[in-house]
């Protein structure tokens, strides 16, 4: 991706953390849930790994449709998870986002891209709108969770993958981290 390294190297932090806590999340729950972390675990990395700053290392050019074809393999349990409910299909969107920036560093020589029109492409602009939405509506969903989590009877007995305001401040995360990638692309 492009853009200034200091700011990469805070994405990759981001994502990888992101995709520690995910890791995290798996250990516990039920099967559909350690299927989601699993899932969401891999886009963090993978995030991470696309927002290494070109600077500190330039992946090989192969190595773009590779991405292309992890994160097209991770689309299709995605599209049949789709069936049963809206998440699943963020899941879908987020893989496919995740395929169609693999695509474009693919195709453009030395990550140059735009070449010679102007204005955002169509499709990176609809990304960055449904992502930039995501961010907003999770951002806002979070506010009461933390709210009622932080009230009352002192439990601490839920363990770090079974607490769903970090389950949703993970999801958040990587949200943000997609519109900055998308908007460096």
């Amino acid at each position: 991706m492009h853009g200034p390294a200091s700011s990469g190297w805070l994405l990759v932090a981001l994502c990888a953390m992101t995709g520690v806590y995910c890791l995290v999340r798996m250990r516990g729950g039920a099967a559909e849930q350690r299927r989601d972390a699993g899932g969401e675990a891999l886009m963090g990395f993978g995030m991470a790994a696309m927002a290494v700053p070109a600077a500190a290392f330039t992946p090989p050019s192969w190595a773009w449709s590779a991405y292309a074809v992890v994160f097209a393999a991770a689309a299709l349990p995605a599209l049949w998870a789709a069936r049963a409910g809206a998440h699943h299909l963020h899941h879908l969107v987020g893989a496919a986002a995740m395929v169609y920036m693999s695509v474009v560093m693919a195709g453009s020589p030395a990550h140059a891209h735009g070449g010679g029109g102007s204005g955002v492409p169509l499709l990176t602009g609809a990304l960055l709108l449904y992502f930039a939405g995501y961010v907003l509506l999770t951002g806002v969903r979070l506010v009461p969770v933390a709210a009622v989590a932080g009230r009352g009877g002192g439990g601490g007995s839920a363990g770090w993958g079974d607490r769903p305001e970090l389950t949703r401040a993970c999801r958040l995360s990587m949200g943000i981290a997609m519109v900055a990638m998308l908007l460096t692309l």
